[in-house]
């Protein structure tokens, strides 16, 4: 039975294939990640075939799942000729790369589009603590064994990256060849305001940065579906990164006012969750959360006066979320105020110190 508290994208994958709009297929994946227990993959049915969105996590037992769920659907994997890949989350890319492979699909993806494994990492937190653990948290052949998932926070300290056995599990792994993951090689990148067509509509990007830099939206006007991945979930609210450039809650926070302002929008379709209708209304409710926990960081820096991001992640999350995650969403809050002129920062043996004023 599931807890009354239990968020919708906490909830496992269902096995129903269910027609979440004309001509689009939801089907659910599991996952074990902090705060999510599946990934909506979709289904897009045209003439030629079906485009997949974001088709997983990398790994064997992820892999099994997503054949099982084109074979519940009567979707043949030669069917499949699009992968569309909407942000840089190992649960969103992870099975693009060999779909592509073994179908010949193209994979469409942000212009912005990155993965840790593209030697460019300015990803965040999430990416690092979501990394997969015990179905596939693979490597592709010929990377570096040496790999180090360490990196410099621009908070200070380091950002540790996967726990050693994990990252232990992942060169042991990378050493025998791994069958089950492909680095996601996009084909077309779209820009903003760009449109492609699926289908049978004519879809139009989103460049909606926040989440990560990369995010993709897709909108389609006619039937007023929007392809929402992790901008704008049900009853969670997305994780925002301080690792990426700018005032990436500004940037969220705007993203957010520009897809509550799209007209006629009937269906929302999240990458966590169930559909939902009244998109406005969430963003309202998303935009509120941010506004309180910007009000609560003021409250406990009027307690505790100067003090280390981590330190202020921990008067602000529950001890079960204290980590990199907590920490680089409590400095995109903290560089937020700073950029408004409400918080003074100042560096103490390496270490970021905040002090909010207004």
């Amino acid at each position: 039975m599931t807890s009354r508290s239990t968020k919708q994208e906490q909830l496992p994958a269902s096995e129903e294939i269910a027609e979440v709009a004309p001509g689009i297929l939801r089907l659910q994946l599991p996952i074990d990640l902090p705060g999510l227990g599946h990934v909506n993959t979709y289904a897009l049915e045209d003439g030629d075939g079906f485009a997949l969105v974001d088709p997983g996590l990398p790994g064997e037992a992820s892999w099994r799942a997503l054949l099982n769920r084109l074979d519940a659907a009567g979707i043949p994997l030669a069917r499949v000729h699009t992968v569309i890949v909407t942000h840089s989350h190992p649960d969103h890319f992870g099975g693009a790369g060999l779909l592509a492979a073994e179908t010949g699909a193209r994979v469409v993806t942000s212009s912005r589009f990155r993965t840790i494994f593209d030697g460019r990492l300015d990803g965040d937190a999430e990416l690092e603590e979501r990394r997969p653990d015990d179905d596939g948290a693979d490597q592709p052949e010929g990377q570096d064994e040496e790999l180090d998932f360490r990196r410099p926070a621009p908070w200070g300290g380091t950002i540790e990256g996967p726990p050693p056995d994990k990252v232990a599990l992942f060169r042991q792994r990378l050493a025998s060849g791994l069958p089950f993951f492909r680095v996601p090689e996009p084909t077309h990148r779209l820009d903003d305001a760009d449109t492609i067509s699926l289908a049978r509509r004519e879809w139009v990007a989103l460049y909606t940065p926040g989440h990560t830099d990369d995010h993709l939206c897709l909108f389609d006007p006619d039937g007023g579906v929007v392809l929402a991945g992790d901008h704008v979930l049900p009853t969670i609210t997305p994780h925002i990164s301080g690792l990426v450039e700018g005032d990436s809650l500004a940037r969220y926070v705007d993203s957010l006012d520009r897809v509550a302002e799209l007209a006629g929008v009937t269906t929302v379709l999240p990458a966590h969750g169930h559909p939902f209708g009244d998109l406005p209304r969430r963003v309202e409710e998303i935009k509120r959360h941010h506004d309180e926990r910007l009000d609560r960081l003021r409250e406990i820096s009027a307690g505790i006066g100067w003090a280390t991001v981590e330190a202020l992640s921990h008067e602000l999350f529950a001890p079960r979320n204290w980590g990199s995650m907590a920490e680089s969403e409590t400095y995109a809050h903290l560089e937020h105020l700073r950029a408004r002129g409400a918080a003074l920062v100042r560096e103490e043996g390496g270490l970021l110190h905040y002090l909010v004023t207004g």
